[in-house]
């Protein structure tokens, strides 16, 4: 059935798109803009399809994403948060360093075959129930592990302890200060955890929805999870929602595509990035920018010697 098929399409190309956006919340809920994703991304894709190549086996792979992503974000971490550097600034430059060194990097690996990748796994009994099985159980290992990430975040930053630190951190850090808890060091460890899930965001592209790797395959997705981040208001269950339409347009464009339509493909190949636009635009109507409230302390560094 093509509703299905293209649904089951939708998850699993929304997959990349949401690991990056989960990272991106954790690292804005703690008050760092990380405008790196993309390049973290491309970092991801190249390192887990490069290891995987040369040691055949994908969870390394996906390991070497973990490490690549996070290696990029601690150095912008190291210098929003240690040398206070403009934030925007950093994340601007990681991009193009990560774009350009993949680039680089990568050209010895265009139009390799992948030895091995995250194939589709269906789960045993879950995959069988009608409508919702061919959806949500037919999928790659990444794809389960981003389903139990969700709910495992959302907990974390509103159920727990921890997360109440995260979340004031990136409001009012002073606070944080006053109570005795290390702004840098809370910062740090969320900017490198959101690092790292761009990386594995990165993974999922050149290890499960497209295996192989070619120069800047990410698209553009690091980008639109970035805008995901305003239309999910922060929280990791509407980022799910959020990451699957933009995978459902992605999913219906190469449809259309495959089916022959008269439509320019060149406007089938905008229409996801049109529906990101379309959906942050209303996002940030004012009327609905009061309910949303972006992290206070968002973008700003923060100087202890200030504290009032």
């Amino acid at each position: 059935m093509l509703v299905i098929s293209v649904l089951a399409a939708a998850i699993g190309a929304g997959t990349a798109i949401l690991f990056a956006c989960l990272g991106e919340i954790l690292c804005e809920r703690a008050g760092i803009l990380n405008l790196g994703v993309e390049g973290m991304m491309l970092s991801g894709a190249l390192a887990g399809f490069a290891t995987t190549y040369g040691t055949g086996n994908p969870w390394l792979g996906a390991l070497a994403a973990l490490a690549a992503g996070g290696l990029l974000s601690l150095i912008h971490a190291l210098l929003t948060i240690s040398l206070n550097a403009n934030q925007v600034v950093s994340g601007l430059a990681l991009t193009l360093f990560g774009g350009g060194l993949t680039a680089f990097l990568g050209q010895p690996l265009v139009g390799l075959p992948a030895p091995a990748s995250f194939g589709k796994l269906p789960i045993p009994g879950l995959a069988a129930i009608p409508v919702l099985g061919p959806i949500l159980f037919r999928q790659d290992a990444l794809t389960y592990l981003s389903y139990a990430l969700v709910p495992l975040l959302w907990y974390w930053i509103y159920r727990t302890r921890p997360g109440l630190y995260l979340r004031a951190v990136g409001e009012s850090p002073a606070t944080v200060d006053a109570m005795g808890l290390s702004v840098q060091r809370l910062r740090y460890i969320y900017v490198v955890l959101g690092g790292m899930l761009a990386g594995l965001g990165g993974a999922a592209i050149s290890l499960a929805s497209n295996p192989g790797w070619t120069e800047n395959m990410t698209a553009g997705r690091g980008w639109i999870a970035i805008a995901l981040v305003i239309f999910a208001t922060w929280n990791p269950t509407r980022a799910a929602v959020g990451a699957y339409l933009f995978g459902g347009v992605e999913a219906l464009q190469f449809r259309l595509q495959g089916a022959g339509t008269s439509i320019s493909p060149f406007f089938l190949n905008m229409l996801p990035y049109l529906f990101t636009i379309i959906v942050l635009v209303l996002a940030t109507r004012e009327t609905v920018r009061r309910r949303i409230a972006a992290p206070a302390a968002l973008g700003l560094p923060y100087f202890r010697e200030e504290r009032s």
